[in-house]
């Protein structure tokens, strides 16, 4: 029996080696690389054996649902292996295990040395978490955890353009995580399930579509909505325009992280594509959209990359145009050839910035190194060299074409298939040809020998690779020839393309033979000024940084505007007051009694409701001591037994207008907690946005269930832990707000451990129970999609913005000189770390146990305790 989890060792490994280095490293000393670099080592072993037996044997899956009842529960913690999975698994471990070693010497010289590896250790148990999710759901789990050790690895504590790199990643990497939310509760409401065999069969058996835009008749298919929304997921993680501007920012960051992002992390979206391929292959308008987003990705970061003048700066842009090619494979239906690409680009990529450590590693020891190296001269023009390039770029791979069935197996003679095999290796060996030709210190028969070589390597590699990889990883070739077929471009819009490459080509090596020679194209002066332009737009990062900004500023000031101003609750209350009477009406003020109206009132004051709001922020803002802390708890608390008396009673018309008035206590909730510079204001303000969310499920769904409970839980325990952590900083250092006191994580770790924990707890992080919580309210089969639920996502994106701003005013940056720091004692990090570990519990209660009959039971007895008697 034991022998059956033994594949379980690919995953407690890193954990394990993560955990000890992080709460043993300082005991251990130099030593604890070891633990981490045996950890990595054997997660590399057993995924090898697990490989091989893979192969032989087929899938296998490992459930580990914690409690007998659980599979009746909507969330199954299991983890599958297929050929898919364990090739990752393998190229994972190899790569991370390699970027422990170099990070041990590497690293030695940095204050955070086992900080930094724990942290890898954890982030490949992550990755490799996700690559053998057994379902959606469990994929998106470890999704947003990679997305949180992503940022955590990028951070120097004290350089500020670190800082802000780090939270642009994670900020870009949310707002993707948001449209995989709601891809994948779409996908559930329409498919019911999220296991991904039955979500395949039941996507290809249900037709379904509906219209996003009834006024304008549009409609799309349930498969093409469930994977539009995902493919926006994939692209925040895989840096596709226009959510790349993280990547380029992340780039402070040590090169063994930028090592383990290039060559892993950034290839999620390609292996998240290869994952759902049989849903994208029930849907040519996402395929399209896909190819085009790749193209253009392509295209630009080809552009950037060009005009960088720093090394770490072009590796960045070429993997974000190497991402880009890879999603146009998945948009072209290749799937096997894009897990191809990850592969080799991951080796590519993870070695070039090991070597850039290598050679910064070497700088900071001999500042004359490396040697500069004058010998080398311009040499004449070879027309030999020249017309090799020129013929091999272009003649070659059009005869290979007329060939090509002879040469491929595969059955797509029917198909654009064989001439995306080529395309690919065409461009490929084009590039790689124009790179030897500028090879100025060798021989030009050597140079077209190298050429030759080239193109006879990339295009046999190309075939053969696409021919092993799609055998190895879709047996059914006839699934493979339904993604090409899915996939497939009008043949004009194909034709454009290869012939607009084929003439690039050509163009530029005219272009290298002119120049050659002395000689320029003739062009007008407006498009040798369009070209200026066109490089300064490309080296300016397309102006996006710019952009961005210049939008930040001017939203942070409308913010703080908006806060100072009396006119933003009036107005608010104004819109809110109309728009429930225009689409409540006002039938439900009839039909409710005064003890009902006096019992919402009352609740909608503990349980904050916009507009009544007021008495919840006065609490938490000016009541002194631990006053403050006491009714912040209790009040929530309190208010939700009340409401749950509530529910019997109310009539539908008036559960619309709560729902209403919901959706604006999160709008106002969020835009004021943004503008806060005090914690107990900014907590105050996001209490009413994560309350107001509470509210709205239970104008929606008609009744307040286990599962809101355990969010309320959360938010309230949440808010207390934070409060409690900011009553102990006012008892120290007076009241000080976010802007004068900073930079705490070194000279108070206890606190800064516990203030992050409660922070991923608030941004609805797994596994705390904010997270759980919340994603099975939205799961319930009464929440339907809507705009209403788009409005009700923001409570899961704003948090972003206004917690992780806490953390970096709170925690990082210089700590001020005038100041004695003094950690938590024990008497004060006990409370806290009890409050973590409740949330914790709260997040790991697998979604079976709400569906206990004995729980249902006591839950239901419970309510009819409070039920109130008309």
């Amino acid at each position: 029996m034991i022998l059956t989890y033994y594949p379980l060792l690919i995953f407690i490994a890193p954990l394990i080696a993560g955990l000890v280095t992080l709460f043993f490293g300082g005991v251990l000393g130099k030593k604890v690389h070891q633990i981490g670099a045996a950890g990595q080592a054997l997660s590399l072993g057993v995924s090898l054996q697990h490989f091989y037996k893979v192969i032989a044997h087929g899938p296998e899956r490992i459930n580990l649902d914690l409690f007998s009842f659980a599979a009746s529960g909507i969330f199954h913690f299991g983890f599958y292996f297929d050929r898919l999975s364990s090739l990752l698994m393998v190229h994972i471990t190899l790569i991370s295990t390699l970027i422990y070693i170099f990070s041990n010497r590497y690293m030695q010289q940095d204050r955070n040395y086992t900080w930094f590896l724990s942290l890898l250790s954890l982030t490949t148990f992550v990755l490799l978490c996700m690559i053998s999710s057994s379902n959606l759901l469990m994929l998106f789990f470890f999704w947003q955890l990679l997305s949180w050790f992503l940022c955590l690895l990028s951070y120097h504590y004290s350089h500020l353009p670190t800082v802000r790199g780090a939270f642009r990643t994670f900020v870009m990497q949310r707002i993707g995580d948001v449209a995989f939310l709601m891809g994948i509760l779409l996908a559930y409401e329409l498919y019911g399930t999220f296991d991904f065999v039955q979500l395949f069969d039941r996507a290809a058996q249900i037709k379904t579509s509906f219209s996003i835009w009834p006024a304008g008749g549009i409609e799309m298919s349930g498969a093409t909505a469930v994977t539009f929304l995902i493919f926006i997921g994939a692209m925040s993680k895989s840096a596709q325009f226009p959510l790349h501007m993280w990547l380029p920012d992340s780039l402070y960051a040590p090169t063994p992280v930028h090592a383990l992002l290039h060559a892993g992390i950034i290839n999620a979206g390609g292996f998240l594509l290869n994952r759902l391929a049989p849903l994208y292959g029930l849907s040519s308008s996402t395929l399209h959209f896909v190819f085009a987003t790749g193209v253009l990705t392509a295209l630009l970061g080809a552009g950037m990359m060009l005009t960088q003048n720093d090394i770490k700066k072009t590796l960045g842009y070429s993997t974000i145009g190497q991402m880009g090619y890879m999603i146009m494979e998945c948009g072209l239906g290749a799937f096997s050839l894009a897990i191809f690409h990850l592969i080799a680009h991951g080796l590519f990529k993870g070695t070039t910035f090991l070597n850039c450590g290598h050679v910064i590693h070497a700088t900071r020891q001999e500042p004359r190194h490396p040697l500069k190296d004058n010998s080398a001269g311009a040499i004449e023009f070879s027309f030999l060299t020249w017309l090799t390039g020129f013929i091999t770029t272009l003649i070659l791979p059009l005869i290979i074409l007329l060939a090509a069935h002879g040469v491929l197996s595969l059955p797509l003679r029917n198909a654009q298939g064989v001439v995306i095999f080529l395309f690919f290796s065409w461009v490929t060996s084009s590039q790689a040809i124009m790179t030897l030709y500028r090879l100025q210190a060798v021989a030009s028969r050597k140079v077209a020998a190298l050429m030759l070589l080239t193109l006879l390597l990339v295009v046999l590699t190309y075939l053969l690779a696409a021919q092993a990889f799609t055998y190895f990883l879709y047996p059914d070739l006839g699934a493979v020839v339904s993604y090409f077929q899915a996939a497939a471009l009008p043949a004009w819009l194909f034709d454009v393309i290869v012939e607009t490459t084929a003439l690039a080509v050509i163009l530029n090596w005219v272009f290298i033979y002119a120049r050659s020679h002395g000689q320029s194209l003739h062009m007008p002066a407006w498009v040798r000024g369009l070209e200026d332009r066109a490089y300064l737009f490309f080296m300016n990062r397309l102006y996006l940084d710019a952009l961005a900004f210049k939008l930040r500023t001017l939203l942070s000031r409308f913010f703080i505007r908006l806060d100072k101003t009396w006119l933003f609750p009036i107005v608010t209350i104004f819109i809110a007051a109309a728009w429930l009477f225009m689409f409540s009406g006002k039938d439900w003020l009839d039909q409710i009694t005064g003890p009902e109206a006096i019992l919402f009132l009352g609740t909608a004051l503990m349980v904050p409701l916009f507009p009544f709001q007021g008495i919840y922020l006065t609490v938490l803002s000016r009541l002194p001591g631990y006053f403050s802390l006491v009714f912040g708890l209790l009040m929530p608390l309190a208010g939700m037994m009340s409401l749950a008396r509530l529910v019997p009673q109310m009539p539908q018309s008036f559960l619309d207008g709560v729902e209403t008035l919901a959706l604006f206590g999160v709008f106002y909730g969020s835009i004021k907690a943004l503008a806060q510079n005090r914690l107990n204001l900014l907590l105050a303000h996001a209490g009413t946005a994560f309350y107001a969310f509470l509210w709205w499920h239970w104008a929606v769904t008609g009744y307040l269930t286990p599962q809101a409970v355990v969010y309320t839980c959360g938010v309230t325990l949440v808010i207390g832990g934070l409060l409690l952590a900011d009553l102990r900083l006012r008892t120290r250092y007076g009241s000080l707000d976010l802007n004068q006191l900073g930079g705490l994580i070194r000279p108070m770790p206890r606190f800064a451990v516990l203030t992050v924990l409660l922070v991923m707890a608030g941004m609805g992080l797994p596994p705390f129970g904010l997270f759980s919580g919340y994603v099975a309210m939205l799961l319930e089969p009464s929440v339907k999609l809507g705009w209403g639920l788009a409005a009700a996502l923001m409570t899961w994106l704003v948090p972003v913005w206004y917690l992780f701003r806490l953390i970096q005013r709170l925690l990082l940056g210089p700590h001020r000189t005038d100041l004695v720091y003094e950690d938590f004692t024990p008497a004060e990090f006990v409370p806290l770390l009890a409050i973590v570990m409740v949330l914790l519990v709260l997040g790991l209660l697998p979604y079976g146990f709400f569906e206990s009959d004995s729980l249902k039971y006591s839950y239901q007895s419970a309510l009819e305790l409070l039920k109130w008697d008309r």
